[in-house]
């Protein structure tokens, strides 16, 4: 039953993906501005259902911070609103000539960018998830079948019957947009044999959620990792700015992706900075867990074992490590981090770049903070993930990564000989 269903789910998204192709952006543009005022419209049905999932979240024991990446309020919907709205705002990749050259024999060879087709999108916790993915498989061309976690059922069923009912209004293709509703795990499983009709599948949760979808699909996977980010303070750093961004890298938002779970300090001004760095952390709530060199400059802290230098706690829990050069710290990110943000803070133009150039992330900083590493946040709108492979894409995936590529040619009676 499970198996015929998400077949039907695949096959019917398959012929809407050929539909969506041609679909000018106006009418996509139209459809994803009324979903906008739907959702707002829809506000007291949406936070009514989201009601049910944290209820449940509640008395299943998840954290404070799944709770809270599950919440839906009046506000968040606006942000979703919003986030629909500026997707409008985006250039159409769609049929957007890459480039074009003229071979000796004459013909026009050209490369545009097309939709990818039919995209799924596996993912945990987080309603608005379902919106942001949406809105740029719409805006892309491609069609997009969503399956959320059970934990978020009710808040997904609201949120999709919303905007399915207004992309059929709108005159997109009736399968366009698809949400499975089934929150048995077997229902993934069969997903992700179903390469005949889906030509991708973008996980987006916690580590084992990723591991499974790699292990078990059959469709090609742009996997978002764990984000263990780490911002590194240089013995050439302006301190000052320093315990700014690592505090805003921590404790801004400390249950998303993109927030610092480890702080690297030189040891030539670890005695400076760390005192009312870990003074500032400790009355934020945070819980430190340092390096003994930091637990000698701190005092009364917790140990940090080898474990907590490879955990991305996604909560108030920060590790602290006095490293002895800019390569021991680029070193300890190599072995433990991620390849999501990494950040360092100096003031020395040479040590920047050597940062810049050997860290192997989607995103690197000098000088800024690693809660950036975000679609909206790097202009794209919304985003559907933050791919930390390297093909086809990496870093923030938008619009132009949720296309491909195809060559056009242009003759005028040439043959082969």
């Amino acid at each position: 039953m499970i198996e015929e269903k998400i077949k039907q789910i695949a096959q019917d998204a398959k012929a809407a993906s050929r539909k969506m192709g041609g679909i000018n952006t106006k009418i996509k543009n139209d459809a994803l501005l009324k979903m906008a005022d739907d959702l707002i419209a829809n506000t007291d049905e949406l936070v009514k259902a989201n009601s049910k999932d944290l209820e449940f979240a509640k008395q299943k024991g998840l954290t404070s911070a799944m709770q809270e990446r599950l919440m839906l309020n009046k506000e968040r919907i606006e942000k979703m609103a919003d986030s629909l709205r500026e997707v409008v705002l985006l250039t159409d990749p769609v049929s957007e000539i890459v480039k074009m050259w003229r071979l000796p024999n004459g013909l026009q060879v050209g490369k545009i960018r097309t939709p990818i087709g039919v995209i799924g999108i596996i993912y945990e916790s987080r309603p608005n998830v379902t919106v942001d993915a949406a809105s740029l498989c719409l805006k892309s061309g491609n069609a997009v079948v969503l399956r959320g976690g059970s934990e978020s059922i009710h808040s997904n069923i609201a949120l999709a019957k919303v905007l399915t009912k207004t992309a059929k209004e709108s005159g997109l293709p009736e399968k366009a947009l698809q949400l499975v509703d089934i929150t048995d795990r077997s229902a993934v499983h069969e997903l992700l044999k179903m390469d005949e009709y889906i030509d991708l599948i973008i996980p987006r949760g916690g580590h084992a959620l990723i591991r499974t979808v790699v292990e078990n699909s059959s469709i090609p996977v742009i996997k978002h990792d764990k984000g263990l980010c780490h911002v590194y303070i240089d013995s050439k750093a302006d301190l000052k700015m320093g315990e700014e961004i690592a505090f805003n890298a921590k404790t801004q938002r400390p249950s998303v992706c993109n927030a610092m779970e480890t702080l690297l300090v030189h040891k030539d001004v670890a005695e400076k900075f760390l005192p009312s760095m870990i003074s500032r952390f400790i009355k934020a709530g945070v819980e430190i867990r340092g390096c003994a060199k930091t637990k000698k400059i701190a005092g009364d802290i917790k140990e940090a074992s080898t474990d907590d230098w490879d955990t991305e706690y996604l909560d108030l829990i920060l590790s602290i490590k006095v490293v002895e050069s800019l390569d021991a710290a680029i070193d300890h990110i190599t072995l433990y981090g991620s390849m999501l943000s990494e950040a360092i803070v100096t003031t020395d133009y040479n040590r920047s770049w050597k940062f810049l150039r050997e860290v192997d992330a989607s995103a690197v900083y000098v000088n800024a903070s690693t809660r950036f590493t975000d679609g909206n946040e790097f202009g794209l709108g919304a985003e559907m993930g933050i791919s930390t492979q390297k093909l086809h894409c990496r870093g923030p995936m938008g619009l132009e990564e949720l296309t491909s590529t195809k060559y056009i040619i242009f003759g005028d009676g040439q043959i082969k000989k």
